[in-house]
């Protein structure tokens, strides 16, 4: 058999190797874990990990110092060993059922699709409101929410809406413990929120046509070549 036959008869194809458990390292890498795993002097296997750690820290050398990463450096050596390896961490060992806990279950804010029209926000203003003492400063922060209710509502509805429609929305969103109906409130009248809209809107529709006016003057001023 030729020297080439040989060769091509050696060949190793990664079907064929074992499984790696990072593949971001490389194969080089779990060779070296696996070699760590293999000493059996305590000292000496310590010594082989921590050069390990230093390689990998090599990888990301802005990274190298940050504690945080070098705790995650020693996590991702003991998941490369299928958490095998016995070696002093400088850091709490990760253990392998630590890492197939499923994490807690996220709480989302509470959503209130029947008045989506205020936002989610609308109701933490209302209770930062409901936990303060009663007097004159409270009742300035309702009469503030409730302005702003109405404003939103306006944004969603783009016509008029009654305060009382206001008042009845924020004496259910506050539990009944804020009623501006009894206090006889008038809100801002809707076309203060209404009477700047149009003008912003030819602004923008203004400031896109200068726009477009100077991009058309630009590709006209360009050298043709």
């Amino acid at each position: 058999m030729s020297l080439a036959n040989n060769e091509v008869f050696n060949l190793e194809y990664n079907t064929e190797r074992a499984h790696l458990i990072i593949p971001e390292y490389g194969r080089h890498f779990q060779k070296m874990v696996d070699y760590a795993m293999s000493v059996e002097d305590d000292e000496e296997r310590n010594k082989v990990a921590k050069s390990i750690i230093s390689v990998m820290g090599n990888l990301q050398p802005h990274l190298r110092d940050v504690p945080d990463f070098q705790h995650k450096l020693w996590d991702q050596l003991f998941i490369m060993s299928d958490f095998k390896l016995k070696v002093d961490s400088p850091y709490p060992i990760t253990t392998k059922e630590m890492l197939k806990e499923r994490p807690g279950q996220l709480e989302y804010p509470q959503n209130y699709p029947k008045y989506r029209f205020y936002g989610n926000n609308i109701k933490l203003m209302i209770d930062v409101a409901i936990s303060w003492e009663k007097g004159d400063k409270r009742d300035g922060l309702e009469y503030a929410i409730a302005n702003h209710m109405k404003k939103c509502y306006l944004n969603w509805n783009k016509d008029t809406v009654d305060d009382n429609a206001i008042f009845k929305h924020l004496y259910e969103l506050s539990d009944g413990q804020i009623d501006l109906a009894e206090r006889g409130e008038s809100l801002t009248d809707s076309g203060q929120f209404l009477k700047n809209r149009p003008a912003k809107q030819n602004s923008n529709r203004s400031n896109n046509k200068k726009n477009n006016n100077n991009r058309n003057n630009n590709n006209r001023n360009k050298k043709r070549y």
